[in-house]
């Protein structure tokens, strides 16, 4: 296997698993049935078990603080799609097409951004800052 074929299936895991928990799920779990439907129709069916699983653990796992489930789920579909392609190499034209569907490419350029955060807090106060997303779970 190439270096090019490598890099193909790590991305393909990594991007997967990382719509999973957002709102390209749906797109997500139907282009990769899809891609399985069109190349190894015999597995279409479990593959598609197999996201829904995957996506049931993946926020499982975040709900629970679990940050190596990620790792370890981004790894096994990474594993999955590098079988694929070894299996049928003609399946990464049409991988590469669903994942610029999946993650399209920014149509401005993205520009660095100096994110400076200050805060005080004092006695039983809480501070929440993000230059970013954030996500808080307390109980």
């Amino acid at each position: 296997m190439g270096p090019e074929i490598a890099d193909l299936a790590r991305t393909a895991g990594t991007t997967m698993v990382a719509l999973m928990a957002g709102q390209a799920w749906e797109s997500t779990r139907d282009g990769v049935v899809a891609l399985w439907r069109r190349f190894q129709p015999d597995r279409a069916e479990a593959v598609g078990g197999e996201l829904e699983a995957t996506r049931e653990d993946l926020l499982l796992a975040q709900r629970s603080g679990d940050t190596e489930a990620e790792v370890e789920l981004t790894a096994e579909w990474q594993a999955r799609v590098r079988r694929l392609l070894l299996a049928r190499p003609e399946v990464a034209d049409e991988l590469r097409r669903i994942l610029a569907e999946l993650n399209p490419a920014p149509t401005e350029p993205v520009t660095s951004v100096d994110v400076r955060l200050r805060a005080e807090a004092s006695g039983s106060g809480r501070v929440y800052q993000a230059g970013r997303d954030q996500h808080i779970t307390e109980r």
